[in-house]
């Protein structure tokens, strides 16, 4: 299955964010098969990171629970809250983005 993984982080942790980006890109890289899209999400490009957004390919929603748990992001409370959702795509499978 597909998953689209919405992340918010706590306001007032940019610094915390900054501190580990490398640990969590690092970890990123080390799950590039099931990890399919990852970045962050800002209300304006030049602005700090107020969250991510994961496209996820996983058996089901618990492997997806799982692997959100082992990023070092949650791991050290940067993340105020996580949304899961099983995602289905409009368009046929050939059109790559």
């Amino acid at each position: 299955m597909i998953f689209a993984v919405r992340f918010h982080d706590k306001s007032d942790r940019l610094a915390l964010r900054n501190t580990f980006l490398q640990a969590h890109l690092d970890w990123l890289a080390l799950h590039r098969d099931t990890i399919l899209i990852a970045g962050s999400l800002r209300e304006a490009p030049t602005e700090g990171a107020v969250g991510g957004l994961w496209i996820v390919r996983a058996a089901d929603r618990s492997e997806v629970e799982a692997l959100i748990q082992s990023d070092p992001f949650w791991t050290q409370g940067l993340r105020e809250r996580v949304e899961i959702h099983s995602w289905h795509r409009a368009f046929d499978e050939s059109v790559t983005f």
